[in-house]
């Protein structure tokens, strides 16, 4: 099939998804915030068609959407891996060694400098200033999954058990295909 009528099946598909988000919020300025957040769960990130939609389905400028995209840390315009990993950089895992395994899974995922998502998609690698969880750091947070601790060898063991179970099912798959 044409990858141009993919695109714009997907395309469409996000849009009667976001649609169905604005219903939910019932079109309200005032929950842009709300609008955006529930996009960004969706997708891992705002993509632009979505944010044009919000703007002209909410009758508010565009320029107000993506300032508020922007101004929000939570709110990210790069599209995010299936597992977003966060290593905490405070004080307190600073100090308990958390730069060591934030530089091991840079190099673990092959991540050139300025890149945060793998190149297939899968981990997206970030720090934070803090979790506020100071008492159990260094902290790894995968998706909502709170690793406390850590090691770097701990956290390439986590890693490489997020792998395995990637590929278990396209193993599967090939095994009944085999069949």
């Amino acid at each position: 099939m044409d990858t141009n009528i993919d695109s714009q099946q997907n395309t469409a598909a996000m849009l009667l998804a976001v649609e169905r988000m604005l219903e939910r919020h019932h079109y309200k300025r005032n929950e842009l915030i709300g609008v955006l957040q529930d996009v960004q769960e969706t997708y891992h990130y705002l993509p632009e068609e979505a944010m044009n939609y919000i703007a002209t389905a909410m009758g508010i400028p565009a320029a107000t959407v993506f300032g508020v995209a922007t101004f929000y840390a939570q709110f990210s315009l790069e599209s995010k891996g299936k597992y977003l990993v966060r290593i905490c950089n405070g004080t307190a895992c600073h100090v308990n060694g958390s730069e060591p395994i934030y530089e091991t899974l840079k190099k673990k995922f092959k991540l050139p400098e300025g890149r945060i998502t793998t190149s297939d998609g899968l981990f997206t690698l970030e720090t934070v200033a803090c979790m506020g969880a100071c008492g159990i750091g260094p902290v790894m947070v995968i998706n909502d999954q709170v690793h406390a601790k850590m090691t770097s060898d701990a956290a390439v063991i986590i890693i490489d058990t997020l792998l395995k179970r990637q590929a278990e099912p396209a193993a599967a798959v090939a095994e009944e295909k085999a069949s």
